[in-house]
């Protein structure tokens, strides 16, 4: 095991020079000039726009900027705003909880109903009950965010009004944030409702960025536990009298686990990207919506360390699946 983490460690480093490649490219192909929204792009003078352009290094040849940029992220030094000139990787500790709250609750919403969708389809195959559960999990995988995050606001909280439209919690409440997870901070404030309407601002995001993982999830669970069943060892502990639960729960279930836990680690990469269009719907105030505002303001420091960022996590993410294989399955941890 440990060399296995070993190699996929050293794996990881190639991948990562890559990925500061690549987010370093897209912020200068993005059309418009930082130093022009900064300055004003009214009354800006040559001079002025020339002491600029040196202040921030953007007059050095591309390469050399790159190699400063990788410089500095190998010495932690990620860059500073240009917009709050505060330090990249300050404003991104302070906004990642509220993403990896939405996340967390979005994937434990799919996998809690995706993973008995798909094994009920797959024991019920064929049925009415099958057609009608992967039909919808095809709907849900099809349904855009930003289309079903607007359909639920106006359903949910336009004409029922049942939940709050944006934000984490109600402004009526107010106390210093000491995890960063407004349901956690909420409870430990001690104020009366707080907790509630935190978790009430949380229903319609996670329902908007869980559908679509939720679908993967169930299908995925449904097709490998077809597969499965299907095998000699399920067939014969079912002739020994077996109870069926047990049969499905200990033997075909856990063998089935593995490609369910690979779309899961997948599902992670697809939810970072869901969660820009959702932060920017429910005006939630994570990760997501700080790059899609950085973006319009041309901040390349931001811009480059939210990608590079948000890679790792789902770089790490991908390795603990990784390692999540040989725990459930002994044959791959021997291998």
């Amino acid at each position: 095991m440990v060399r296995f983490l070993f190699h996929r460690l050293l794996l990881i480093l190639p991948t990562f020079i890559g990925i500061t490649i690549v987010a370093f490219a897209f912020v200068r192909v993005l059309p418009g000039d930082p130093v022009l929204l900064i300055a004003g792009e009214r009354g800006v003078t040559p001079e002025r726009y020339q002491d600029l352009m040196q202040q921030f290094g953007y007059d050095r040849p591309i390469w050399v900027q790159y190699f400063d940029y990788l410089a500095g992220i190998f010495q932690g030094d990620f860059g500073t705003s240009i917009s709050t000139k505060r330090p990249v990787i300050q404003d991104f500790l302070t906004l990642f909880p509220a993403t990896i709250e939405l996340s967390l609750c979005a994937i434990t919403f799919a996998v809690a109903l995706g993973v008995p969708m798909g094994i009920i389809a797959a024991v019920k195959r064929g049925t009415w009950f099958d057609q009608t559960l992967m039909g919808t999990a095809l709907v849900g995988y099809s349904m855009p965010i930003f289309w079903l995050g607007l359909l639920l606001i106006i359903l949910f909280s336009g004409i029922l009004g049942w939940t709050p439209v944006s934000g984490r919690i109600s402004l009526m409440y107010y106390f210093p944030a000491v995890t960063g997870f407004m349901t956690i901070d909420s409870l430990l404030s001690g104020q009366e409702g707080a907790f509630t309407s935190a978790l009430s601002h949380l229903i319609l995001p996670t329902i908007t960025l869980g559908t679509i993982p939720l679908a993967v999830v169930a299908r995925q669970t449904r097709s490998a536990m077809l597969e499965v069943l299907g095998e000699d060892y399920v067939r014969t502990a079912r002739a020994k009298g077996m109870p069926t639960r047990r049969v499905i729960g200990l033997h075909a279930l856990r063998n089935a686990l593995i490609p369910v836990i690979t779309t899961i680690g997948l599902q992670i990469g697809v939810m970072m990207a869901g969660a820009i269009l959702t932060e920017t719907i429910f005006s939630w105030p994570g990760v997501g919506k700080w790059m899609i505002d950085a973006i319009g303001r041309r901040d390349y420091p931001v811009v480059q360390a939210g990608l590079l960022l948000i890679a790792l996590v789902v770089m790490t993410v991908n390795l603990i699946v990784d390692v999540l294989y040989g725990l459930i399955n002994p044959r791959i941890r021997h291998q």
